[in-house]
């Protein structure tokens, strides 16, 4: 598993070593949890080289590192949490996740004040902003690549999720194809395909927001979810409508979001990915499985120490994935 690298003794392929990142300086924001609907405060602060990102509940004195082994549960949302401390539990971490690591910041203590990240305006946009205004610093170290070897596939019925050894262009890096499906006239099929830099994310991913469907919100607040859930926050669809006053900020935010929400929780393996992901109809289940099945074999990946990717790759729209 991840948590038995030995970093001090690095054993993995030394190749063109870049520095670890963390921020320049700490920040805030307040905002409302998606499932609790309770206000949330939240800061990113720096953290020394080596740390990872680790979440802070302030409001408990304990820490939770994000880890693919450290989920709990992946209901509408990916929720880290302390095994058998059923309260030290932190959720929706999957957006922030996303963000730090298109930004390429390894190492960040989240402090937040309760058992939700915010969900701010639903997308990754704010997250990024709070980054880009912190600021980004090289502080040392030797920031750390998992290099997929062979494929390593999960699947449930027609969803699956896999990564594969990317032979593309940008080899050292992440490229994604992902379809979704769904009933409802508004999103229907939708396929993308992305090459993951700074900039492809920036641009293409991080505002897409998350969605639901109308007849699915009062389940939704019954199971004690979604109680933070506004037009604010959400793309909100009935049919073939879209119910937000101010439409939808791409006309394939769907899949833009779910490919968002892949990013976030591949982000749990502690590392960079240097792979190509390929999935349909997967969720935040789907995309945990994926990880704890990488992780169970060492001949699926190696660990390297590589340098940042560099220019931005082409977006463009794409079949379905093969099954």
């Amino acid at each position: 598993m991840l948590s038995s690298w030995d970093r001090a003794g690095f054993s993995g392929v030394e190749r063109l070593a870049a520095p670890r990142r963390t921020l320049k300086a700490a920040i805030d924001c307040v905002g409302v949890g998606l499932h609790s609907g309770a206000e949330v405060r939240m800061r990113l602060a720096p953290a020394a080289a080596g740390v990872g990102i680790v979440f802070r509940r302030t409001d408990l004195g304990v820490d939770v590192p994000a880890r693919f082994d450290m989920v709990c549960d992946t209901t509408l949302c990916t929720v880290l949490g302390l095994p058998g401390r059923i309260e030290a539990r932190i959720g929706t971490v999957e957006h922030l996740m996303a963000a730090l690591a298109a930004s390429q910041v390894d190492d960040v203590l989240v402090e937040v004040s309760g058992p939700e990240v915010p969900v701010l305006d639903g997308s990754a946009a704010p997250f990024m902003f709070l980054i880009e205004s912190a600021g980004i610093l090289e502080h040392g170290g030797g920031r750390e690549t998992i290099e997929i070897l062979q494929p390593v596939r999960v699947a449930r019925g027609e969803a699956f999720a896999e990564l594969r050894p990317n032979h593309g262009p940008h080899e050292t890096g992440m490229e994604l194809s992902l379809a979704i499906d769904f009933a409802a006239a508004a999103i229907g099929r939708q396929a993308l395909t992305l090459g993951l830099t700074p900039e492809s994310f920036a641009v293409n991913l991080a505002p897409a927001r998350t969605f639901t469907q109308a007849a699915e919100v009062a389940a939704l607040r019954a199971a004690g979810l979604a109680r933070g859930g506004s037009l604010k926050n959400a793309v909100v669809v009935d049919g073939e409508n879209i119910l937000n006053p101010e439409g939808l900020r791409f006309a394939d935010e769907f899949v833009r979001h779910k490919m968002l929400d892949v990013i976030g929780d591949l982000a749990l393996a502690g590392a960079a990915i240097a792979g190509r992901f390929v999935g349909n109809r997967t969720g935040h289940a789907l995309n945990n499985a994926l990880l704890r099945g990488v992780f169970a074999d060492a001949a699926n990946y190696r660990v390297t120490r590589m340098a940042r990717v560099g220019a931005a790759m082409t977006m463009a729209a794409a079949a379905a994935p093969s099954v």
